[in-house]
């Protein structure tokens, strides 16, 4: 099974149990509207942690009425995110969104040794597109947790974006260990790195899975490419799972996709004990929504 788009996403939320988020910061205009048009349709519960009045009155503009039970007031934005993963660490929600504050202040929060939900291995991004010439979503990690993952992080990245799509329905994942070239070469760090990650699948450390590293981009995404090559393997033409050699390069591709090919993204943090909503403040309504589709799908 593969998800052609988002909306698809959306279907399979429609025939889960209904989640609860705990929104940090809540008082974001589009994060709010991606939560309240959620609950409305029925897909998720909610708490907001942030400013009351503002949380109020930014629903009104927007149409919805909201639940004022369902605020806790916080009035920093330290405040907010510490008391949005107490929550989670209470057993009160089933996932963590980001709302109106910064990237760092939330990520301080998850991943406190003490009053944190980190489980002390690797946590990742996982961006997951749609791109319109391509026939159905697909993954690309890590863009924006790990600036340099060595092999031992690269294997902690790559099951957990393992763990989100089988937890989506993928029996049985096609990934890429990208690099610039396909030929092996052991000067080059990321083609090592994708050697031994291809010799870990090979030796079934990931479960089902078709892994190839190192790959190209192009024969990744296309299979003509790959056969005039004679590159042979099942992935090409058909990958779900990008393995990035580097947070840039995870990044700028993703950005390059929606900027220059009207691709659509969204994106979450993986490895915590909830999914984390983790959209730029800056996001679009439709990506933060996407992103609560994501993470409501995965929940068990």
């Amino acid at each position: 099974m593969a998800l052609k788009n988002f909306n698809e996403l959306v279907e399979m939320v429609k025939k889960k149990p209904v989640r609860k988020v705990v929104v940090a910061a809540a008082h974001d205009e589009h994060a709010l509207e991606a939560v309240l048009k959620a609950h409305k349709e029925g897909l998720v519960e909610y708490i907001l942690v942030g400013k009351k009045n503002d949380i109020i009155e930014k629903a009104k503009k927007l149409g919805y009425s909201v639940d004022e039970t369902a605020i806790v007031e916080a009035t920093e934005d330290q405040e907010a995110a510490f008391k949005a993963v107490e929550l989670i660490r209470q057993g009160k929600g089933d996932f963590l969104m980001k709302g109106k504050l910064e990237t760092s202040t939330i990520l301080k929060e998850v991943v406190n040794k003490e009053t944190g939900i980190g489980m002390g291995g690797v946590m990742s991004h996982m961006a997951v597109v749609h791109i319109p010439n391509y026939h159905k979503l697909v993954g690309f990690t890590d863009g924006g947790m790990m600036p340099h993952p060595n092999l031992e992080q690269k294997v902690g990245i790559l099951n957990n974006s393992l763990d989100l799509f089988r937890k989506l329905g993928y029996d049985c994942p096609n990934v890429a260990v990208l690099c610039a070239a396909e030929n092996y070469n052991p000067k080059i760090p990321e083609s090592a790195d994708a050697a031994e990650l291809k010799k870990m699948a090979d030796e079934g450390k990931f479960g089902k899975i078709n892994l190839e590293g190192p790959i190209s981009i192009d024969l990744s995404f296309s299979k003509e490419a790959a056969e005039i090559k004679g590159y042979k393997s099942p992935i090409t033409g058909d990958v779900d799972i990008l393995l990035m050699p580097n947070m840039a390069t995870g990044n700028i591709s993703c950005k390059g996709l929606i900027l220059f090919a009207g691709a659509e993204m969204t994106g979450i943090i993986l490895g915590a004990k909830v999914p984390v909503v983790l959209t730029s403040r800056g996001s679009s309504f439709e990506e933060k929504y996407y992103a609560l589709m994501l993470c409501a799908a995965q929940v068990e």
